[in-house]
């Protein structure tokens, strides 16, 4: 298990561009350690209560992914809290950089949890956030109620890890926001070749920021890096075994997986062996869509909020 949370994964996609909608209130809470952490908050729509959701980015990404979901469940009557993980968006980074981890990640949800009052939630992950979903299911299982994984899964492909540790970290700076669209869509086209000039400028605002003027960056900490493991020119980062944080999540819960057609990072032959692990999980694949899909297409939030209308 420790070798699992030596590696962070993460996402590579983003939104489509689309009307503004509303951004959340600003939370600011203390992790276990006294780090400065960041959330948007949701409020839901009037109605019968539900059970709040929780939004959980990917590795290199911070809670704008989740601007145009956010909202949509809120009107159907949710609370939602979309986070900054540490090292990311308005989160304060790490002097520690040890510290970038699932197990660390998940006991700063723990600490948000007690903080706002909310004592069960479903939750909504996309590749890293499934990973800290996950353990979060080992350490606190009774905080979930829930889950949606958006490409991620219990084996981590080999081929999608080394193609993450070959950019993370690893981005120059960019002089205009024009560029930054082009240095996101250098990263992540190719999984996503559906999105328009005009969504590459929205994913560059989305996950960079300005440092300075003319000078942008991705909008999270280059350190955490260094949780994948050096390696010689032409060898791959390992496949990584996520079986038992799985098995500790799918265990009586409600779960929807959502894969894209052509993610590098969960295979089509874990996602069926999830599925007989766990017949009660919902499926969507996501065709010609590659690690990960930006849960604004159609087809994504229809199928979450139908997910979210059968769950507590």
């Amino acid at each position: 298990m420790a070798n699992i949370f030596q590696r962070m994964f993460g996402g590579a996609a983003e939104a489509r561009s689309e009307a503004p909608a509303p951004i959340g209130v600003a939370r600011h809470w203390t992790s276990p350690d006294g780090l400065s952490l960041f959330a948007r908050d949701y409020a839901g729509a009037a109605g019968e209560a539900r059970l709040p959701v929780i939004c959980l980015h990917g590795l290199t990404r911070n809670s704008k992914d989740f601007e145009g979901l956010a909202p949509a469940i809120a009107a159907a009557g949710r609370r939602v809290l979309s986070l900054d993980v540490r090292g990311r968006g308005q989160s304060a980074r790490d002097p520690n950089v040890s510290n970038y981890n699932p197990a660390v990640y998940a006991g700063d949800l723990a600490a948000l949890m007690g903080a706002a009052g909310i004592s069960r939630a479903i939750f909504v992950g996309t590749s890293m956030g499934g990973i800290i979903t996950m353990t979060l299911a080992t350490m606190r299982p009774d905080l979930i109620a829930g889950a949606v994984l958006n490409d991620i899964g219990a084996e981590i492909a080999s081929e999608g890890l080394t193609r993450i540790a070959g950019y993370v970290g690893k981005v120059e700076p960019a002089a205009t926001w024009a560029e930054a669209a082009m240095r996101a869509r250098a990263v992540n086209g190719e999984a996503l070749p559906h999105l328009t000039e005009a969504d590459w400028m929205t994913f560059a605002r989305r996950t960079w920021r300005e440092e300075a003027p003319g000078r942008l960056m991705p909008d999270y900490d280059p350190a955490i890096a260094e949780a994948f493991s050096p390696l010689p020119p032409g060898q791959s980062q390992p496949s990584a075994d996520l079986w038992p944080l799985f098995t500790a999540l799918s265990i009586a819960r409600p779960l929807l997986l959502i894969r894209g057609g052509t993610s590098d990072l969960l295979t089509a032959a874990t996602a069926d062996r999830m599925q007989a692990a766990a017949p009660q999980m919902r499926r969507l694949e996501v065709a010609d869509t590659g690690h990960a899909p930006t849960l604004d297409e159609p087809e994504c939030r229809q199928a979450i909020l139908d997910f979210l209308a059968d769950a507590p």
